[in-house]
């Protein structure tokens, strides 16, 4: 009878989760529950696929509110009222409309509305359609006789909110209520919120509050016993996703056999072999198997769009471990060449979906996103995914601390844990005591976007969920990636990365810098594959700028590896994932790799499933592969491990089943105890890391073409990656690059820049956009002035020309943007603040004739290259010149990175520009560090500081340091493992 529970996703109201909310109703009684949450439908169907363990019949609808004032209850009949009540919501969500007084007169009775008896008391609604209900709560009995509602006997249901299982949540949800209202919880008012009864009452006692109204009783499960909802989940769901293409499943299958056929021989030609074949019709056969056809041809549509548009992308995830994908240019990874295990991304056991990522240039993927709803989304069957906000320590201590009304510096101390426990005061306490409640019990803040995710769905997104409009636009669901899966609704990974873009860029950059240049195939992979000069830039990780290989530990275990091969790199781009160096297999594999007699210790299974990496788990289907073949799971158990210990279905009950087998079935078998819990360990510790080997060596396509750019157009290549946000590391560090590539790096300039960085020949002019506090609008001005009249030849006929303010004419003096005057910066921002304290800042006319403006004889003013530096780290964030230049004092010599090699196992000075830091704990809980810098000569130091150095010397802040250590080599890489670390005082301006 409890037609009005609310979980933990009434945002900032409710306490109780799904399942909760199910464990309290049968302990107290209850075979059948509503879950109606406050404008959201996140919870639902969770709510109903867990209600089965615990023997209650689930119903759902929503507690449509104006913020706290309930207008009315919806609750659903059958699926399409659900369909229904999610539609109205969302159509009021997107318009951010109020919900009326009255409910909507649906087509259809599919679901009914139940008004609280306060509220229609107030509107004084007398008349009642066949779908509408008056909902009465135990602290309405003593008024309800009484009422001109009473005569309406059919009509009256109990009504009887739910929020909350202890006094604890009714203190936290005020708490809640008060983040929501931004306010202080002392100047909370109590009309905003729940009222402390909202609590479970056990149904016998409940029905001894309505001993005296049978009739609302016998409303109240007559119409509970008239709602029916339905949905399939686990291993009974059927794929929710479009399911036809074309027309009619027969066109369906033409077309894909079509267009792979026509793949086959652009990308085999003449080579197509039984091999080839075999694999091509054992996938197109279980594709179709499995009602993934349609699904195949969204993807390929999708990439088609993108050819047409002239738009880069890179097809990766599970998904590139097929044929048929490589053939429809999903993908750009051959399998055969690959070997790749078909298996990890589908088999006929397999009940989750099949797993595509689709990586677009952050510049591009909004009009393809745009294209997927244009195309597939007319009829409200495509939304965005949502992921859920959860409270965070960080998070939840600082709005609780706001709520509280503690000073900043107090909340700051208590979100970064610098405190003593033994001197905290009440309030103090209270904020991380209610900050742990809420981490524990996993509550949800509010509702987010999904990286990437987007439905397309045979019915309306509506049938399932409500859907928020965001931002961005586009329809979002109010359910996760994991709660779609559960109920057949494959997600589209439609991903933005800054990679695609650079490589574009550098093509573009190209073309005006080297007019005369050849056109570049990127696409001729196979070529960059086999180029010496590429695969040396690997060998010497010389990989700045370039896709996923260019952090510190990648360059580490680059060098490690020696690697200077495709397949290798293909390798490293799974090793370096965290799982894999935690287990210690990093290490083990890089033995393996340099030594062979050390592949003799590998278990000969393992060795024989995995030749190519000496016996040793990098990619995902490795797990598969041993829980198939070692552990004899069948292919559909394996697939469990290897999502379960990713976290999307960690704890649940498929999992804990599978693992015994794990176990079982090895003892069963005859292995050593020791050797079958070392290899789960293994799994355990990166199966939710590792790539898919389809995936690795679609991250090492893109690799090997960035790697091409820098290896042949190295200054064009780092304007592209300038303009594209960097990578890895800050902006300053490509701008040494790029100088160490030979390019003249020159600070912005009126007469050459633009708002983007460009290149000149080997002059590399800085972008005005990256000016701090530099306007767009003043960028444009400057721009379109150049481009209408030519350069500009003095600081009165840039004024004359182009509107622009004070404060926007000093940061282009003080960066030197106009040197072309010949005139200091100084004497410039004189006659700039003259000229423009007489004439007031306005929009340039022509003029016939030039006007004079009066100029004065000033004195010779004082200027250093010091002053420029400090001048260029304020409006830039770092200087232009060689920081070292910057110091106090001179420095006396020292080891330079290349002699490094002649003192292993010594201990000596390195003076380095700090670069990058990287915080890490040990296993012990400690903090350490790896530090990375630059020496005088511009090439990296790499430093370790271990717990004791790490606690007694700080180094975050930019500058030279003195670094004291010991030169260690492990695999020919070489580090300093710091004994002191000193920042070196700078020259003063």
């Amino acid at each position: 009878m409890l037609l009005n529970c609310h979980s933990f996703f009434s945002l900032r109201y409710g306490m109780i989760s799904e399942e909760d909310l199910l464990r309290i109703s049968r302990e107290n009684g209850y075979g059948c529950v509503a879950l109606t949450d406050i404008n959201n439908t996140s919870g639902c169907l969770n709510f109903i696929r867990m209600a089965v363990s615990y023997d209650i019949k689930p119903i759902v609808g929503i507690d449509f509110r104006n913020g706290i004032q309930q207008q009315f209850v919806g609750v659903a009949k059958n699926n399409a009222g659900f369909q229904e009540l999610n539609a109205y919501l969302s159509k009021h969500l997107h318009q951010k409309q109020d919900f009326s007084d009255v409910a909507p007169a649906l087509e259809s009775e599919n679901a009914v509305f139940i008004y609280p008896f306060e509220k229609l008391i107030k509107s004084k609604k007398d008349s009642f359609l066949p779908n509408e209900y008056i909902g009465i709560s135990t602290k309405d009995l003593t008024r309800i006789p009484f009422s001109p509602l009473f005569k309406h006997r059919d009509r009256l249901v109990i009504l009887q909110p739910l929020s909350f299982r202890s006094k604890k949540d009714f203190n936290a949800h005020r708490l809640l209520r008060a983040v929501a209202q931004n306010t202080l919880l002392s100047k909370l008012s109590t009309s905003e919120t729940g009222e402390d009864t909202e609590h479970i009452l056990p149904s016998k006692v409940l029905r001894y509050h309505f001993k005296d109204l049978d009739h609302v009783i016998y409303n109240t499960e007559k119409l509970m016993a008239e709602c029916n909802i339905d949905f399939l989940f686990g291993d009974n769901r059927e794929h929710q996703n479009l399911q036809l293409f074309t027309e009619s499943k027969k066109n369906d299958y033409q077309l894909i056999y079509q267009l792979a056929c026509d793949g086959l021989r652009y990308r085999y030609g003449s080579n197509v072999d039984d091999v080839i074949l075999d694999r091509f019709n054992m996938e197109l056969e279980l594709i179709e198997k499995q009602n993934y056809i349609p699904f195949f041809l969204v993807n390929h549509d999708i990439v088609s769009y993108a050819r047409q548009k002239g738009y880069y992308y890179v097809g990766r995830g599970s998904g590139a471990n097929s044929i048929i994908a490589y053939l429809l240019n999903i993908t750009n990874v051959d399998p055969i060449e690959l070997d790749l295990y078909f298996e990890r991304f589908m088999n006929l056991y397999r009940k989750n979906p099949p797993d595509f990522d689709i990586d677009f240039s952050w510049r591009d993927r909004e009009d393809v996103t745009q294209h997927i709803f244009d195309r597939f989304g007319k009829n409200g069957q495509a939304s965005l995914l949502a992921t859920y906000s959860t409270f965070q320590h960080s998070a939840a201590v600082r709005e609780l601390g706001k709520v509280f009304g503690l000073p900043t510096y107090e909340i700051d101390a208590l979100s970064d844990g610098k405190y003593d426990p033994r001197k905290l005061d009440h309030l103090s306490t209270l904020i991380l005591k209610y900050a742990r409640y809420f981490q524990e019990n996993n509550q949800p803040n509010h509702l987010s976007i999904h990286a990437g995710g987007i439905l397309i769905s045979q019915r309306p997104i509506n049938y399932f969920t409500a859907t928020d409009l965001p931002p961005k636009g586009f329809p979002t669901t109010q359910f996760d990636m994991v709660i779609a899966e559960d109920v057949g609704l494959n997600k589209y990974d439609i991903l933005g990365q800054r990679g695609l873009a650079k490589i574009k860029e550098t093509l573009d950059v190209i073309r005006y810098n080297r007019p005369d240049e050849p056109e570049i195939d990127i696409d001729n992979v196979k070529k960059f594959k086999v180029d010496p000069k590429i695969n040396n830039l690997i060998k010497q990780a010389q990989c700045i700028g370039c896709f996923y290989v260019e952090s510190p530990a990648m360059r580490m275990l680059l060098k490690k590896l020696e690697v200077d091969n495709y397949l290798g790199l293909v390798a490293a781009s799974s090793i370096i994932r965290p799982g894999v160096a935690k287990s210690g297999m990093m290490r083990e594999y890089i033995l393996r790799h340099r030594h062979e007699d050390r592949r003799s210790e590998a278990h000969p299974e393992l060795l024989k499933l995995m030749p190519e990496t000496y016996g040793i788990m990098v990619y995902q289907e490795d797990v598969i592969k041993v829980a198939h073949y070692f552990a004899k799971l069948t292919l559909g158990e394996a697939d469990v491990i290897r999502r379960g210990m990713s976290g999307k279905f960690r704890g649940r009950d498929e999992f804990d089943r599978v693992k015994k087998k794990y176990f079982k079935n090895c003892d069963d078998l005859g292995y050593d105890p020791k050797t079958t819990k070392d290899i789960w360990e293994q799994i355990a510790s990166f199966a939710g890391y590792a790539f898919a080997k389809g995936h690795s060596a679609s991250y090492a396509v893109e690799s090997y073409q960035t790697l091409f750019l820098k290896a042949y157009y190295p200054l064009e290549f780092m304007v592209a990656v300038l303009n594209n946000g960097g990578g890895f590391y800050a902006q300053e560090l490509y701008i040494h690059e790029a100088r160490m590539q030979g390019a003249n790096i020159l600070p912005p300039c009126v007469n050459h820049s633009l708002a983007e960085t460009i290149i000149e020949g080997k002059d590399i002019y800085l972008g005005m956009q990256f000016l701090n506090e530099m306007e767009e609008k003043s960028i444009t001005r400057i721009v379109e002035a150049r481009r209408a009249e030519g350069v500009f030849t003095s600081l009165n006929n840039f004024l004359d020309r182009v509107s622009i303010s004070i404060e926007q004419l000093t940061i282009l003096i003080r960066i030197d943007a106009l040197r072309f005057t010949g005139i200091d910066k100084k004497t410039l921002l004189w006659k700039a603040h003259f000229r423009l304290s007489k004439t007031p800042v306005k929009f340039p006319q022509k003029h016939l004739f030039q006007t004079e403006v009066k100029d004065f004889d000033l004195p010779v003013f004082h200027s250093s290259p010091v002053d420029d530096a400090y001048d260029q780290i304020e409006l830039l964030g770092y200087p232009l010149c060689n920081p070292f230049d910057l110091l106090k004092y001179p420095l006396p010599p020292s080891v330079m990175c290349a002699d490094l090699h002649n003192y292993v196992g010594c201990e000596i000075i390195q003076y380095g520009y700090l670069v990058a830091v990287k915080n890490t704990r040990t296993s012990k809980g400690e903090t350490m560090n790896f530090g990375t810098f630059l020496d005088q000569r511009g090439e990296f130091i790499d430093t370790v500081h271990f717990p004791p150095v790490a606690e007694k010397f700080k180094f975050s802040v930019k500058g030279v340091y003195k670094i004291y250590g010991k030169v260690t080599s492990e695999f020919g890489f070489l580090t300093l493992e710091v004994i002191e670390i000193t920042r070196l005082d700078s020259a003063g301006r």
